[in-house]
């Protein structure tokens, strides 16, 4: 028979001298966090740090003036050196601009020097802020006419401008064809009859233009 005594002995420790120890237990490393939300914390605030070393080492340079407030004394961002001037226009919104009577001035002076139809050069020389369309734009509003190319070259001063004005818009209301403050030719021909009739010659368009050929 197996002996019960024997069966129901623990299991002994490793033998020592001096009889029985328990097994040490198994050491914890304290600096190690249980919670590891808090130990990204501490990730995230490290390479911040690490950051702004970084700017205050790199971003500002001597040579370079504008570099001087891009960052604060501690390395943090300067905002305020990275946004637009308040009154900086918004992507795609164009400077603002007044058309004044000074601007006008200028186009007639243009006008008076280079000619309808020179409008690059009236910008260029003259009115810097405005495109050639634009020019062109304001020139079809001070003459009256929305076709250009009879006055190709034309030149004339304030006074025989707001002659040709009253004179298109005199055609305009006869025909019903005065549009949006300029004259618009119809589709009849009619237009550009009466502007060819009142011309210094029934046969000549303006500068000497043939108005046969024109009109075809």
């Amino acid at each position: 028979m197996v002996d019960t005594a024997m069966t129901n002995e623990q299991p002994s420790s490793s033998p020592v001298a001096g009889g029985q120890q328990s097994l040490p237990d198994v050491p914890v490393d304290t600096t190690l966090s249980t919670d590891p939300s808090s130990d990204l914390a501490s990730l995230y605030k490290s390479k911040k740090e690490w950051v702004k070393q970084m700017r205050l080492q790199f971003s500002i340079r001597p040579e370079f003036e504008i570099t001087q407030n891009i960052i604060h004394s501690d390395g943090t961002l300067n905002q305020d050196y990275f946004r637009p001037p308040k009154d900086a226009p918004r992507p795609g919104q164009e400077p603002v601009r007044k058309w004044t009577e000074r601007e006008r001035a200028l186009l007639i002076e243009g006008i008076g020097l280079y000619g309808i139809g020179h409008f690059r050069e009236i910008s260029e020389k003259l009115l810097p802020a405005w495109s050639v369309n634009d020019l062109r734009i304001k020139c079809i509003r001070l003459i009256g006419r929305q076709n250009l190319q009879l006055y190709r070259d034309w030149k004339g001063t304030e006074e025989d401008i707001q002659r040709e004005y009253q004179r298109n818009k005199d055609i305009g209301l006869r025909f019903s064809m005065w549009k949006g403050s300029c004259l618009v030719y119809d589709d009849d021909g009619h237009v550009l009859k009466a502007i060819l009739a009142t011309e210094p010659s029934a046969t000549t368009g303006e500068n000497g233009k043939d108005a046969s050929a024109i009109a075809e």
